[in-house]
């Protein structure tokens, strides 16, 4: 019998453009030689131009999802996405919480491509107050990790990139890497912090066009990356060089974004998007 190769369980919304969620996360944990498990969160109604409607699953039913798997097989990490409700929230970070020394990538998605919203205030709250300070690493864009690190109190609040790191690592984060895709620079800018401040800048060719499930693609790379024993820098530095080919492979399927080729390595360089 062959080796049994890395496990990553992912913890996301199920979306049936295959675009973003449990299905980028499958795609990407395997193209990245690592076995996946899904843990669905919620159904959502979506296709390549947006999300119409969400139902979050019972977190009873979320919960029994990943006892299941866990009590099976041995996991390597955790990747979570969109979770659907604070009760799921609340399931999840209590199940992690089981297992401390599985690392966790939290990837906090709280908008669509399109600027729907998949987060409300509460979620927002309980993330902070419950997954965040058992996150390994936290990968917000630039829009995620400043609504994250805001001063409710202080309308004008308005801090750096730098500063939201430092704040977002003040609630108990180990590592940020925020993508700068949203940023007005020339070339994309994704800066990698710990507790000491800056760790790493990695610089990339801005790609034309928008994507769907680019977020997903990174956070599940990170973390198929991470269960291979790679440590914090070299799973993010290979991440992000798998998710900026995919994304440079990407292909329009319908009417909205494009969606990243997670098997771009499988197809001839002439079936890739010029």
């Amino acid at each position: 019998m062959a080796d049994t190769p890395p496990i990553v369980l992912s913890f996301a919304a199920s979306d049936p453009s295959g675009g973003a969620g449990a299905q980028a996360d499958l795609l990407t944990i395997a193209a990245m030689g690592c076995h996946p498990l899904s843990v669905i969160t919620a159904i959502t109604v979506q296709d390549s131009l947006g999300v119409d409607d969400i139902f979050a699953l019972d977190s009873e039913w979320v919960a029994d999802q990943a006892r299941a798997v866990l009590e099976d097989m041995p996991v390597a990490a955790f990747k979570i996405g969109m979770l659907g409700s604070v009760d799921n929230i609340a399931a999840i970070a209590e199940i992690v919480g089981d297992y401390p020394d599985i690392p966790l990538i939290l990837d906090p998605v709280l908008t669509s491509g399109r600027g729907d919203e998949l987060a409300s205030e509460n979620m927002i709250a309980a993330l902070i107050d419950m997954l965040i300070p058992q996150t390994t690493l936290l990968t917000p864009n630039s829009l995620e990790a400043r609504r994250l690190a805001m001063d409710e109190d202080n309308d004008e609040d308005n801090p750096s990139l730098d500063e939201c790191a430092s704040r977002l690592i003040s609630l108990g984060c180990e590592f940020v890497l925020i993508t700068g895709t949203h940023e007005n620079t020339p070339q994309v800018i994704n800066t990698l912090y710990g507790g000491e401040g800056m760790l790493a800048s990695n610089v990339w060719q801005r790609l034309p066009g928008s994507f769907h499930g680019s977020g997903c693609t990174l956070a599940s790379a990170i973390a198929a990356s991470i269960a291979h024993g790679l440590d914090i820098l070299d799973a993010t530095k290979d991440a992000q060089d798998f998710t900026w080919h995919a994304l440079q492979a990407g292909f329009r399927p319908g009417m909205g974004q494009f969606i990243p080729d997670r098997l771009f390595w499988a197809r001839e360089p002439n079936e890739n998007r010029d």
